[in-house]
């Protein structure tokens, strides 16, 4: 089997449709989302209507997802992500609006968690620092946790009896190979990546070959800037693309 995993599409559909390209599909029996399909971008249904063509897709809710749909407050937004939340969820349809309420939080499948925020809290918890990570083991009980939300790629090593705790950035084209440790993944951001490099994000899982390999994509950023404008959504949010932070 090879799993496709991507998170924080963002409406971002350029983005999305290098990735898939990219990873040539039909060499990929499945795919794994993270979370974070629409906000922040210009083309939350379009993206929507991409991933629902697929028929072995696998989703779980977003923070954003959750916003556009009201089902958390965006006070906690900054001033620019509010501005995108509220156009997302004045674009969204009926259809859009019941997916992303169907979203889960969490889904385990073939000993993979799968989370937006992290285990402990789904939607809202960023795993950036050691402490967090180390303590959110606890808080599944499959091998492999993969997890979305701060944008940025990175593999945590749960500490063991033989093996200290580590934190390691994935190196683009170079398979990853999985032994019997239990690893916290996040594959970066599709539609706005935050690590300083614009690139869109991604990663393949093998199951059976007990690999992952990380990927980054460039795509058409000024088209998406040019939509961003067009559609009124902040600058600040426009500019961040060109520098992948």
């Amino acid at each position: 089997m090879r799993c496709l995993i991507v998170s924080d599409i963002h409406g971002n559909l350029a983005a999305l449709d290098a990735v898939l390209a990219d990873v040539n599909l039909d060499t990929v029996d499945r795919i794994w989302c993270l979370g974070d399909v629409v906000g922040y971008g210009p083309c939350p249904e379009e993206c929507i209507s991409r991933v629902l063509e697929f028929s072995d897709y696998l989703c779980v809710a977003g923070n954003h997802d959750w916003a556009a749909i009201n089902r958390i407050s965006i006070a906690e937004f900054n001033p620019s992500a509010q501005v995108a939340c509220r156009w997302t969820t004045e674009q969204l349809a009926t259809d859009g609006k019941e997916y992303l309420a169907s979203l889960p939080t969490r889904i385990m499948e073939d000993n993979c968690t799968l989370v937006h925020g992290s285990p402990r809290e789904p939607i809202w918890e960023y795993i950036i620092y050691p402490s967090t990570a180390e303590l959110n083991f606890q808080f599944f009980d499959t091998q492999l946790c993969f997890v979305g939300h701060t944008h940025a790629p990175a593999i945590f090593r749960e500490e063991t009896a033989t093996h200290k705790f580590e934190i390691s950035i994935p190196i683009p084209d170079h398979p990853i190979p999985i032994d019997d440790e239990r690893l916290i993944i996040n594959p970066g951001s599709v539609g706005q990546p935050r690590d300083g490099d614009p690139n869109a994000a991604y990663m393949v899982f093998e199951p059976e070959a007990r690999t992952l390999e990380y990927h980054r994509v460039p795509y058409d950023i000024a088209s998406t800037q040019q939509l961003m404008m067009e559609r009124g959504l902040p600058e600040s949010l426009i500019s961040r693309l060109s520098f992948g932070w």
